[in-house]
């Protein structure tokens, strides 16, 4: 049956390293679609009937090409499965224009996040967090996983989260100080529990409420919304760490080199491609390539 050797194919990808969770779905429920229709191998025109059932171009052509990429792993050992045709166009994801915080807009959403929710524990909480995402470029699920076993003399232990890779990120002592004194008001609130951000239940805090909170104290300040406009995350404060990041890269051709290698292995990123994607990202780094480009044209004149 076809469900086998997706199981097959699934082992395999995640021995390699791959967490293969969605894709996984995916390809179980095509094998299913597929043994509904009497057939134990990949058709092409069963797979685009499958995948056309997806509510976005974009889905579409990304379930087809999951469904592809098995196809040819098949392949390679019978002849007879079939391998689809891109027919919803390439598998392409575009990413969103990024919102980009000012100094004076984090400033002001920290000062208003240490008097969030009714609690005291929650204004330390989330002053503390975004404090933390704003001057370390974690991602959201890397700070909430935080452990106490992961804050070292050298900085934060980032563990096995996107990609599986650990990292090490170096903390400002004035981020340590911050973070401890945070620490001492947190651990009366649940001293079982080992995560560094917890709610004043004492679990860990989930993502739809950081989230929550972060849209509530953007309104607060005033941050620009509406359509056309990006809208700020907390992922944003990520995003800001890395512009801003560039933004200090010296100019010459080897250590820019230098620098963007090392910015991406601080953020986690799996190839240097995705810490590139924000010198395209920003407005103002744009302009400085600019400027940058036309100095060089005007000298080599």
């Amino acid at each position: 049956m076809l469900s086998n050797a997706v199981q097959v194919y699934i082992d395999m990808r995640r021995a390699c390293g791959f967490k293969f969770g969605c894709q996984s779905t995916y390809l179980f429920g095509f094998a299913g679609y597929s043994a509904n229709r009497g057939e134990d191998l990949v058709r092409s025109d069963t797979a685009i009937q499958w995948a056309s059932q997806a509510s976005s171009t974009y889905q579409r052509a990304h379930r087809l090409a999951i469904v592809t990429r098995f196809a040819r792993y098949m392949r390679a050992e019978d002849p007879r499965h079939e391998v689809p045709m891109p027919v919803f166009g390439p598998e392409r994801w575009e990413r969103s224009v990024p919102y980009i915080l000012s100094a004076s807009e984090i400033a002001r959403l920290l000062q208003e996040a240490a008097h969030y929710g009714r609690h005291p524990m929650q204004g330390a909480t989330y002053s503390t967090l975004f404090g933390l995402l704003a001057c370390t470029g974690l991602r959201i699920s890397e700070a909430i996983g935080l452990r106490y076993s992961d804050i070292t003399t050298d900085g934060l232990v980032i563990r096995s989260t996107k990609f599986r890779k650990s990292r090490l990120v170096a903390l400002h002592a004035s981020a340590s100080v911050a973070l401890e004194w945070y620490l001492q008001q947190r651990r009366p609130v649940a001293p079982l529990d080992d995560h560094v951000f917890v709610s004043v239940r004492g679990t860990p805090l989930a993502p739809r409420c950081v989230d929550g909170a972060f849209q509530v104290l953007t309104r607060r300040i005033g941050l620009l919304r509406g359509p056309g406009l990006p809208r700020a995350t907390p992922h944003s404060l990520r995003h800001t760490f890395a512009v801003r990041a560039l933004q200090t890269c010296p100019g010459e051709r080897d250590e820019v080199t230098r620098h963007m290698v090392a910015l991406s292995a601080y953020m986690g990123h799996v190839d240097v491609h995705s810490t590139y994607w924000y010198l395209q990202a920003a407005p103002d780094l744009m302009q400085d390539i600019a400027q940058c480009g036309e100095q060089f044209v005007r000298e080599a004149s």
